[in-house]
């Protein structure tokens, strides 16, 4: 119990029936506080409450006083909104929820109000209060009931009978409105709407009422009812569910994942309120509800619950995407693997013309943010040319094939299974292996052999002696460099998820439609161009949303960082080699002379490492939050790893020799 407080003696006699509102609601959370005690012991908060019904047992003034006071507060609140709205959003738009939960969160409630809701979320705030509700036995609080109310005539319904009832009304006023917005509702499965379960919802709840509060009911009229009731809460879900359904195929919104959710949980508390509402242990049902309620205003104000229940489907739908297009980048064959070489070489020559643009763009010497948003442009034009080339950038790579990887943790029951995962990872990180050997390997000598076109061209190196020991300055083992290449690889993965996101974006507003049928487009483009730009968009709608979208952040970042103070750059490692490749051309074969110049080599390895590395984790890991893979024994997997490490060695970096 909690030192310096008041005593229960003084507690009880505080308690008046004649107190303005916030008073009343004050002695409330008083004697609820003191309860409560010092939050550490179940045993002794319920040992508690029995303190306090003795206490009122013992006087029949101070019981007077309590059920005077007790009635007075239960009438001057609505109760309903606690039962029905308590942890549900009052507007349909998850960006309105955020802005009240930040307002529970920042900002101070007062106990002057009519709403349950508030009152309750002040006077039982914490999680103990959950635990030690629920531990209170049926004796216990049937004799706190009786302390509080006074036995009522027998054959009519309670207040607490009135309650559930219009709560349930009210929650189903809010399912039949949601279930019949357009947005839902034209998403259903055609079974599901010519079911039509929404209708006979509200006429389901009269029925329910009529039977709870008409004095002559009949227990097996009563039965029917809820019955009818539960049937048709079921109908509306299963409803409900087939919304999922099409998102599989046409895209996931966030809102509309956040108003199913509500619909979901709408249809549990009138299951909730009907088992409540049906016990035959009310006092014990109605302690247990209230412990539920207390754990759902925990999660009403919380920021990461609300944002990790709707944007989970999200982040599926974007590592499922993405795990279709890495699939693409995963080599399991010699012919694979030389295939891949090819392409990741086509995409170092294209990136040695990059890096010679890059210094050109230095050239013209524009401020940092019109400089930054030029290599924007360059990147982003670069990296859509190798899409269009069907060429490929390393490191580009390990964000769309991490979840691939993911989605076959899902079985993992026996040995054969774990082998066959450590089989899809060497043939990932072989990928991987010929990916960045191809950029690497070809852009050093393309933009080596460019920059020195140039100088024979224009009678001029392509940059300064200072610029070219710079780049090696910069490019130093012992530097920043390292933690700038893992940044990178964070921007790697952001661009995947824009991809995958963007994608979604797309197939949800059905764009690839629009533009194949609608008729304004057809008139500009004639029907068969337009269905070829349709059918262009929509295969590669995510790698040119990867694409523009990574150019413009290694181009950008380091602008805006700049602008910040915080001196971050990016270390993309094909375009450092280039880089490389230019500054070895102005300083000719002095430069193999210098120490920068090998540090810089050195740096060259760990620069691709950690920007694949980083990459491929972060997608690794939400491919695994999204595909709910949670218990994958690891142990094994990484036992088997190191006995495939051990035994052969080589297939992590060349296909083995069958396989050709």
């Amino acid at each position: 119990m909690k030192r310096g407080g008041p005593d229960l003696a003084q507690l009880l006699a505080a308690v008046d029936p004649a107190a303005p509102l916030a008073q009343r609601h004050l002695q409330l959370i008083a004697l609820l506080d003191w309860v409560r005690g010092d939050g550490r012991s179940v045993e002794g908060a319920a040992g508690r409450v029995a303190l306090l019904v003795e206490a009122a047992e013992r006087s029949a003034e101070t019981r007077a006083r309590l059920q005077a006071w007790w009635a007075v507060l239960a009438s001057t609140v609505d109760i309903t909104t606690l039962l029905a709205d308590f942890g549900f959003a009052q507007r349909t738009a998850m960006t309105s929820e955020l802005m009240e939960r930040l307002r529970y969160k920042l900002l101070p409630a007062s106990p002057d109000t009519l709403d349950a809701s508030e009152l309750f979320m002040l006077a039982l705030p914490d999680e103990f209060d959950a635990h030690w509700l629920a531990a209170l036995d049926e004796p216990l609080l049937d004799r706190l009931l009786a302390v509080l109310a006074p036995p009522q005539e027998p054959g009519g319904a309670t207040l607490w009978q009135h309650a559930l009832v219009d709560a349930i009304t009210y929650c189903a006023g809010q399912i039949l409105s949601t279930g019949f917005a357009p947005e839902l509702r034209l998403r259903m499965s055609d079974a599901a709407r010519e079911e039509q379960p929404f209708h006979a919802l509200i006429r389901d709840v009269e029925s329910l009422r009529v039977e709870v509060l008409h004095p002559l009911r009949t227990q097996d009229r009563l039965q029917e009812s809820v019955q009818r009731l539960r049937e048709r809460l079921d109908a509306c879900r299963g409803a409900v569910n087939t919304v999922y359904t099409h998102f599989e195929d046409n895209g996931i919104s966030v809102g509309l994942v956040f108003r199913l959710r509500q619909l979901r949980e709408r249809i549990l508390r009138v299951r909730e309120l009907l088992e409540c509402l049906l016990s035959p242990r009310p006092a014990v049902a109605a302690a247990r509800l209230m412990a539920r309620l207390v754990n759902v205003g925990r999660d009403r104000r919380s920021l990461r619950a609300l944002v990790a229940a709707n944007s989970s489907m999200l982040a599926a739908k974007v590592a499922e995407r993405s795990a279709e297009t890495g699939e693409h980048y995963i080599t399991r064959t010699g012919g694979e693997y030389l295939a891949m070489v090819r392409k990741a070489a086509g995409g170092g020559v294209v990136m040695a013309f990059t890096t010679l643009a890059k210094f050109g763009l230095y050239a013209l010497a524009l401020s940092a943010f019109w400089g930054g948003l030029a290599a924007g442009v360059n990147y982003a034009l670069s990296f859509v040319l190798i899409q269009l080339l069907h060429f490929t950038v390393a490191t580009k790579q390990p964000a769309m094939t991490a979840p691939a990887m993911a989605a076959k943790l899902k079985d993992l029951g026996d040995d054969h299974s774990v082998e066959a995962f450590v089989d899809e990872v060497t043939h990932l990180v072989r990928s991987q292996v010929a990916a960045v050997l191809g950029n690497v390997l070809l852009v050093f000598p393309a933009a080596l052999g460019l920059a020195l076109l140039f100088a024979q061209a224009f009678g001029r190196p392509a940059i300064s002696a200072g610029q070219a020991e710079h780049v090696f300055e910069s490019l130093h083992l012992l530097g920043p460099s390292l933690l700038f290449a893992a940044f990178t690889g964070v921007l790697l993965f952001a661009s995947s998820i824009f991809a995958g996101w963007t994608e979604n974006w797309f197939v949800l507003r059905r764009l690839d439609s629009a533009i194949e049928y609608n008729p304004r487009i057809t008139r500009l483009l004639g029907t068969r161009r337009a269905a070829r730009w349709a059918h262009f968009l929509r295969k590669n709608i995510s790698g040119l949303a990867a694409n523009i979208s990574l150019g413009f952040m290694l181009g950008l970042t380091p602008a805006i960082a700049s602008f910040f103070g915080l001196g971050l750059d990016v270390r993309h490692v094909t375009l450092s080699t280039g880089q490389m490749g230019v500054a070895s051309a102005t300083l000719g074969w002095d430069a193999v002379h210098q120490s920068a110049f090998w540090w810089a080599a050195a740096m060259i390895p760990f620069n691709g490492a950690l920007n694949v590395i980083v990459s491929f984790y972060l997608a690794f890991r939400l491919a695994l939050r999204a595909h709910n893979v949670g218990s994958v024994d690891r142990a094994r997997i990484y036992r088997a790893l190191r006995a495939r490490l051990r035994h052969a060695p080589l297939g992590f970096f060349v296909p083995p020799r069958r396989a050709v």
